[in-house]
């Protein structure tokens, strides 16, 4: 067997543990974290009081102005001189959430603007309050059309983990860098990182296709009911 297999055959084990046991875990938690709080952020900036919006608005400026990597790095490596510690893994899951929380807020705001006036009437005009009109009929036209932007956004996110290692998260990319400080081959063992990360995002991606197609089917259903 060649050298250059052999190595690749003898780390696929390890980066896929620490693809399992950190990148995985650190990517579900992010996203279901980030997008709780970009509906709460979007649906501030577009029914809430102006300082509450104006909270969220300086939130979402911030965060999409910065490098991802800074905020890591703020997060942890800075917060310490304030008298705030946080071991990597906690210090990486806020990073990150804050991150999707104000880029996914634009995307739910996207849409929830666009569901038509119409519904909103349609819903108040059978007893429904704001709470219920939002419920169970805006947010989900609203999600069925934030399904593409918002599968981009968790397939990018997958990547995106791979900075994590810039502050000592022992995730997929970290642990390539490990075996590369013992073994002296980073162009293999890169590759190898690079093929598994690829390896996901296709996974992701195709059923990012399969999910697109049954709500355009359910969309579509629902237009012919209506």
């Amino acid at each position: 067997m060649p050298h250059w297999l052999q190595l690749m055959a003898e780390s696929l084990g390890p980066l896929l543990w620490a693809g399992l046991i950190f990148t995985i875990p650190l990517t579900l938690l992010s996203f279901t974290f980030g997008l709780i709080l970009g509906l709460i952020t979007a649906i501030a900036r577009l029914f809430g009081a102006a300082p509450l919006a104006a909270i969220a608005r300086f939130y979402v400026w911030v965060i999409r102005g910065t490098p991802l990597l800074v905020q890591l790095f703020v997060i942890f490596y800075g917060l310490p001189s304030v008298g705030i510690l946080l071991d990597a893994f906690p210090a990486a899951l806020i990073g990150f959430t804050l991150n999707i929380g104000a880029y996914s807020s634009e995307i739910i705001r996207a849409v929830i603007s666009s569901v038509p006036k119409g519904q909103w009437e349609a819903a108040y005009s059978i007893g429904m309050s704001w709470r219920q009109a939002m419920s169970r009929t805006i947010l989900p036209q609203a999600g069925r059309v934030a399904v593409p932007p918002l599968s981009n956004t968790f397939i990018s996110l997958v990547k995106d983990t791979s900075l994590a290692a810039a502050i000592t998260v022992p995730e997929l990319f970290q642990a390539a860098q490990r075996i590369v400080a013992t073994t002296y081959e980073p162009l293999i063992l890169y590759i190898e990182a690079a093929f598994i990360y690829l390896a996901l995002s296709s996974v992701l991606s195709a059923l990012q296709v399969r999910l697109e197609r049954r709500f355009a089917r359910y969309g579509g259903m629902l237009e012919a009911n209506a």
